[in-house]
């Protein structure tokens, strides 16, 4: 498995909107959240090694951080029709089995990933309540085979400083994982 590294969107950058299907058949969006006071938006699928190391602590993410008034989405931009095991239905399934409370949705156009600059699942997005990116990154420096443990540090203390109203430090170290998979002609140039 190779890793691809996150390409760290410029911090301070405005959120990229967005209409999704969630697992749940419902359109989610991050104006459905007007009162929150931070959004985390998760780049995931289900296949890939690195975001199955990490699920348990994503669950946790979502029982921690949502009655603080964090919204989170889980976006899936990979090809599904290469990718069978990461289609809307086998979605469902994942966010039930792992314990997900946050919308898991389709960016089946690959047009999020792309406003996003998404590059690698797990890639992680944290916008302050102005919706400004604060925080892009690894969740931890914990790997599939690096037996580090799995934490959520990193991501865990930018949520915890943007919701104590201190700032987050410009130092982030970039996620890693697999490359999200384009559709053949949909690669980002």
């Amino acid at each position: 498995m190779a890793l691809t590294p996150s390409n760290m969107l410029a911090l301070g950058t405005e959120a990229p909107l967005f209409s999704l299907p969630s697992t749940t058949g419902d359109m989610v969006s991050i104006e459905d959240f007007p009162d929150a006071s931070l959004f985390l938006v998760m780049f995931i699928c289900n296949h890939c090694p690195f975001v199955k190391h990490i699920r348990e602590e994503l669950a946790c993410l979502g029982q921690d951080y949502q009655p603080k008034g964090v919204a989170m989405f889980a976006i899936n931009s990979n090809d599904v029709e290469a990718y069978p095991a990461d289609s809307i239905e086998k979605m469902a399934e994942e966010a039930e089995l792992a314990g997900y409370t946050f919308p898991y949705l389709l960016d089946e156009t690959q047009q999020v990933a792309k406003a996003y600059d998404a590059a690698c699942t797990p890639d992680f997005y944290l916008f302050d309540e102005d919706r400004r990116l604060v925080y892009r990154g690894q969740l931890d420096d914990s790997r599939p085979s690096n037996d580090v443990p799995v934490t959520g540090g990193d991501l865990r203390a930018a949520l915890d400083a943007a919701l104590a109203g201190q700032s987050v430090p410009d130092q982030q170290k970039p996620g890693m994982g697999c490359n999200i998979k384009w559709k053949p002609g949909n690669e980002p140039g």
